[in-house]
């Protein structure tokens, strides 16, 4: 299934942007980033659990949102892109060795 995820991090702390780096790490081991705080995450219900409860573990609810959308099997066909930094992605686009 594709998961959107989004989150905005409060990072007028050091732990703040210490959560930001973390977020972003977590969730590049499961997607791409589509935008500074955006990622597309082509997981499976099993890895999409991990992946949530690695993030709500690391965020602070009283000053982080996090958010998740689930687009389904079929949601890369939903996505319109336009303008600067289109994401390739690796599972279908023709790779050059």
């Amino acid at each position: 299934m594709l998961v959107l995820i989004t989150y905005d991090v409060n990072v007028t702390s050091t732990d703040g942007q210490k959560r930001l780096r973390n977020i972003a790490k977590t969730c590049l081991d499961y997607g791409m980033r589509v935008q500074c705080s955006v990622f597309e995450c082509e997981i499976d219900p099993a890895q999409f659990i991990v992946l949530k409860n690695k993030l709500l573990t690391i965020f602070d609810s009283e000053l982080d949102s996090l958010r998740f959308y689930f687009l389904g099997k079929k949601g890369k066909e939903k996505v319109e892109h336009y303008g600067v930094k289109d994401i390739p992605d690796p599972l279908r686009d023709s790779l050059i060795l």
